[in-house]
């Protein structure tokens, strides 16, 4: 066997050993047809009764109530009774394992961000194999992340140049994005922003010390990694108590001054406010149905984190942040779900997601704006950020056929999305047969 066979050998196996067992992507027909559907398109708050949607090439080709059908597609009968919406979107994860991948899939979680940390393995195996539709996952996006000092264990960079060179090397790598982290200095944000431009890389992430956030969102940086940077880096309080109300204005006016994206990661605050200085709460998480799809590496990870040995009560500003994201809805500050998982204890991939879509409605979003930031916006963010992208988070012809297929109309209960009829990526139909199939595979490989 020549050098290049084996290699190619060498990288086919070390992907199948982080698959769960016998987890593959189903054979498709060329087209699938959805007949009898009551469709959400997420263009705006409406449902599209008894239509027809067509899909070929891994795309939605066609919609509407009288859609020609050819005879050799595959037919899913949605009996007048059931509905059609876009998949979902984590913006913010560590997910980092194929078995990871398809715990998003089963939970109709079709796009993420990963945020950084990726292992070489999964960007250069795992993802290529995940977005050829060579096993199941979702759509998988990534940042490359760096800091100013390694006390956060990122990547550290601390010269102009070297913020130039390590664009060009996540460029090099495949990463979409570059996340800037607490401690960059000043010279180093401005390179990574100008060289983002010239690469055409969008910056996103935390709010930088040294710069402000403020000064980072008008310089470019495109994405607010979590709600609750705005509290470190834009609201003034004092003694760890949540900000004046009075404040939320002002910040709300600088973020849409400036176009900027906002990741409402409410759920992720509200479970680490839970576990903070509570040891039993995270005994509790590990006591969960759910655990059996979490990896014992994590596990052990979750039993050590620093929340629960920490002192005070997270409550008020929990509180604070609702309403902030409640007052950034309104205001029209495009909003799109990310959750951390696997990260932060408690959080599982793709049940982090329903569990965020709860807190949000929980603060008052309506269901619809619930939605649109877990589908439509996410697909904004995507392609005013990556311009290879294909269009995503709507039901539109041309869109990339990411679908789920749910008994209830999510606008009336977003508990449907959590168990779905049957969910399609990139044009591939896993119906809720072969969903269960690979939860099963992934309790079976962590057993």
């Amino acid at each position: 066997m020549s050098p290049n066979n084996v290699a190619l050998l060498a990288i086919f196996l070390s992907v199948l050993c982080c698959l769960p067992a016998r987890a593959q992507a189903p054979q498709q027909p060329p087209i699938t047809a959805f007949v009898a559907v009551n469709v959400l398109p997420m263009d705006s708050d409406r449902v599209l009764p008894g239509q027809t949607v067509l899909v070929e090439n891994g795309k939605i080709v066609a919609i509407g109530a009288s859609v020609d059908v050819p005879k050799d597609a595959q037919i899913i009968d949605g009996q007048g009774s059931r509905f059609l919406s876009p998949g979902l979107a984590d913006m913010h994860t560590h997910a980092d394992t194929a078995a990871d991948l398809a715990l998003y899939l089963a939970n109709g979680v079709t796009t993420v961000l990963h945020m950084g940390e990726a292992s070489s393995a999964f960007m250069g195996q795992i993802r290529p194999a995940v977005d050829g539709g060579k096993i199941p996952g979702p759509q998988v996006y990534a940042a490359f992340v760096v800091d100013g000092s390694p006390r956060y264990g990122h990547f550290v960079i601390t010269t102009p140049d070297e913020a130039r060179w390590i664009v060009r090397l996540a460029k090099t790598n495949g990463y979409d994005f570059i996340k800037v982290y607490n401690d960059l200095s000043a010279e180093c944000f401005e390179a990574l922003i100008e060289e983002g431009r010239r690469q055409q890389i969008a910056v996103a992430g935390h709010g930088v010390s040294q710069v402000g956030l403020e000064r980072q969102l008008a310089a470019g940086q495109v994405l607010v990694a979590h709600t609750e940077e705005f509290l470190y880096a834009m609201f003034s309080s004092s003694n760890d108590r949540p900000p004046s109300p009075e404040q939320i204005p002002g910040v709300i006016a600088s973020i849409k001054r400036y176009g900027a994206f906002v990741t409402a990661d409410l759920n992720t605050y509200a479970t680490i406010a839970r576990q903070w200085g509570r040891p039993a709460v995270v005994a509790t998480f590990m006591q969960a149905p759910e655990i059996r799809h979490l990896s014992p590496q994590r596990r052990i990870e979750w039993t050590s984190a620093g929340y629960a040995k920490r002192s005070g009560d997270l409550t008020d500003r929990l509180s604070f942040l609702s309403r902030f994201t409640k007052d950034m809805s309104n205001a029209g500050v495009p909003l799109v779900v990310g959750t951390d998982a696997p990260t932060i204890p408690g959080l599982i991939p793709g049940y982090s997601v329903h569990e965020n879509l709860y807190a949000l409605e929980h603060a008052g979003l309506t269901r619809y704006e619930v939605l649109a930031a877990a589908t439509r916006v996410p697909g904004e963010f995507i392609r005013r950020s990556v311009r290879s992208a294909a269009p995503f988070g709507t039901i539109a012809p041309g869109s990339r056929a990411d679908l789920i297929y749910s008994a209830k109309n999510p606008l009336e209960d977003l508990s449907t999305l959590r168990e779905p009829l049957g969910v399609m990526a990139k044009g591939k139909w896993y119906a809720q047969s072969d969903l269960r199939t690979l939860l099963d595979e992934v309790a079976r490989k962590y057993r």
